[in-house]
């Protein structure tokens, strides 16, 4: 479970959902099989960074599996390669042609990340992409088809766009958290939890902007029961996202030294779940959507137990 950081997991399958969600069709065979193919591929991405990163983590993370001795390094690249492999498989299986047009890139980004991207100035935008990957692997299992599989109908076209805002809102995020956790052992400087603070509240603003607008702009007239527990699920999503992650990000504008930087990056992780609900409920999901936020304290429940960075 710590090699590849389990709870974790936890974070991926909202991706698929939001994605699928705002293609119209939050919930099927499709969308199953594409969520349960992002988390092997977020897996193998977990095992191959610490297959990579052995020589690293032996100075600054030397509890970790692999510096540790607990698992061999080949078997860590063994693992990344079975879970590839597996992702791969259940995209086929259940996307076919159009669900491998997403996973390929996927996890060439994911390969690309940790073996040459992480540590150059294109690390955080890499790992951005592959999230925003993700989501759009929710919209094309959706309905949506990708760009380069070629034609596809203009309803496939029209999936695949209405999954861009969600994808980019995802990726945004993971910018911010890719950011800082460049600085979990060092330290970061004040300025940089201070901006992805911002970010943070800018992109959970734009993620519940679209369901509070019906609310407030139809103030004299009572909305549909189904607006309400839209603007109420992607209400409680956003709030759940601030009071983890933004908090955790103003602790490190306060105190930006390692400890700090770290459990806001743990946080931020985990606070995928309700940033992923917020956008769910907006697309007209509510119900999947606070199924899907009530994973969030089962998450950092298994936390405590396992770290998730």
């Amino acid at each position: 479970m710590s090699l590849v950081r389990a709870p974790a997991a936890l974070s991926v399958p909202g991706d698929i959902l939001a994605g699928a969600t705002a293609a119209g069709r939050p919930l099927g065979p499709r969308t199953a099989g594409a969520m349960a193919s992002s988390v092997c591929l977020y897996w193998a991405g977990m095992a191959l960074n610490d297959y990579a990163d052995a020589a690293i983590d032996s100075v600054e993370r030397p509890a970790r599996p692999v510096p540790s001795g607990r698992i061999p390094r080949r078997t860590a690249l063994a693992v990344a390669t079975g879970l590839t492999g597996a992702g791969l498989g259940l995209a086929a299986v259940s996307g076919g042609r159009r669900g491998l047009g997403v996973a390929l890139p996927l996890t060439a980004l994911i390969w690309a990340y940790d073996l040459k991207l992480k540590s150059t100035p294109a690390g955080p935008a890499a790992m951005a992409g592959a999230r925003a990957l993700d989501v759009l692997a929710g919209a094309v299992a959706g309905g949506g088809n990708p760009p380069w599989h070629g034609p596809g109908g203009g309803g496939g076209a029209g999936a695949l766009a209405r999954g861009a805002a969600p994808a980019l809102l995802t990726g945004v995020h993971t910018y911010t958290l890719t950011a800082l956790s460049r600085h979990e052992i060092s330290g970061a400087p004040a300025r940089l939890p201070a901006t992805t603070l911002a970010v943070s509240s800018a992109t959970a603003l734009s993620t519940v902007l679209p369901a509070l607008l019906p609310a407030v702009l139809s103030s004299r007239r009572p909305l549909p029961r189904d607006a309400l527990a839209r603007t109420a699920v992607a209400s409680a999503g956003v709030i759940a996202y601030l009071g983890t992650y933004g908090r955790a990000q103003m602790r490190a504008v306060r105190d930006p030294r390692a400890s700090s930087v770290r459990r806001a990056v743990g946080a931020g992780i985990l606070a995928m779940v309700p940033l992923q609900a917020a956008l769910t409920a907006r697309a007209g999901a509510p119900g999947a959507a606070a199924l899907l936020g009530a994973l969030h304290p089962v998450a950092q429940r298994l936390a405590r137990r396992v770290s998730p960075t």
